[in-house]
């Protein structure tokens, strides 16, 4: 059951008229007491209803969606994908964007549940304790999509800690043997991170090491220029370089190009997602295509299914990848 504004009063110890004090004026309010009400807020998982009166019951059309970033193309296939079937059904998506900040996510689920959506899409399964508890009360349809794992509701999602297996396995098969993983802030994108543990464990499996360099800034080109140059230093004997996402591998075969470096003679490199551009660099990418559109698609129709009323359990539905061997290892 939904706490309620009376609920976190009792938590807080304080009157339900602080409390509501807090909400819409919290400067009028002293620190101390302001701190309590925030964290009985927050161990309550409490939600601001923010349609009033009558309006609170009423049936919305909207459905919430919260990804890590709306400049990535990975998630912009992804929400394609989900406007095209609930816009079928006369739905329409309400966006946030968390730039992977658990927090900020957190902030985000508790603003877009207190509008009443008719249900919500998440990415990841990874949340803070806050937004866990707002999520495991709240009543409505709930979809966590991009990975698998124990979810809170629906799950549509790939692998990753198999994504990374396959491509360690890829290289291995090609013969390379000192084989660097790089990532963009791993702590933050931690999906990048599950494909280096199936990285990882594959290569030790076959007796090898698996350096990590983890960059200091997200997958954009220049971050994957850079992460070459810091590899042929600091790893002369790499013969190749397993990207976390096909935006660093574009810049690093970029950058290669520039520099007279041969790829795939002189080091592999290989990617994630199976971006566009990497059908389009010269040699083409290897690369682990997600079908990020399918995962939009299928998360929205689960989701419809629940709304008409249907009964539905909780499930989990894995899309899988493909590996798309180009010329690049």
């Amino acid at each position: 059951m939904q706490p309620t504004l009376t609920d976190v009063a009792r938590e807080a110890g304080v009157s339900a008229i602080t409390v509501s004090r807090v909400l819409n004026s919290p400067d009028a309010v002293r620190p101390r007491t302001r701190i309590k009400v925030e964290n009985a807020i927050d161990k309550l998982g409490y939600v601001r209803n923010m349609l009033a009166g009558s309006l609170a019951s009423a049936s919305s059309r909207v459905i919430a969606a919260i990804v890590p970033s709306l400049s990535n193309v990975v998630f912009i296939e992804v929400i394609n994908g989900l406007q095209t079937e609930f816009e079928r059904h006369g739905y329409q998506i309400l966006l946030g964007n968390t730039d992977y900040d658990l927090e900020r996510e957190c902030q985000l689920v508790r603003t877009f549940l207190g509008w009443s959506p008719s249900a919500l899409i998440i990415t990841g399964l990874r949340h803070s304790d806050a937004c866990q508890r707002l999520l495991q009360q709240w009543e409505g349809p709930i979809a966590e999509i991009m990975e698998l794992g124990d979810a809170i509701g629906l799950n549509v999602g790939l692998d990753h800690i198999e994504a990374g297996r396959c491509m360690a396995r890829h290289l291995l098969e090609k013969e390379h043997r000192r084989i660097v993983y790089v990532a963009a802030q791993i702590e933050r994108d931690y999906r990048a991170g599950l494909r280096y543990e199936g990285h990882r464990e594959v290569l030790q499996a076959a007796g090898l090491e698996a350096p990590l360099l983890d960059m200091n800034q997200l997958g954009q080109f220049e971050t994957g220029a850079r992460a070459l140059d810091q590899i042929l230093a600091q790893h002369p004997g790499a013969s190749a370089i397993h990207f976390a996402n096909d935006d660093l591998a574009s810049g690093a075969l970029l950058h290669a190009n520039r520099q007279g470096i041969r790829v795939p003679q002189d080091i592999a490199i290989a990617g994630f997602n199976g971006l566009p551009i990497g059908q389009h660099v010269t040699p083409r990418l290897t690369t682990i295509v997600s079908p990020r559109e399918a995962i939009g698609r299928m998360a929205a129709r689960e989701i419809i299914v629940r709304l008409e009323g249907e009964h539905a359990p909780h499930s989990s539905h894995d899309v899988g990848f493909i590996l798309r061997a180009g010329e690049s290892t």
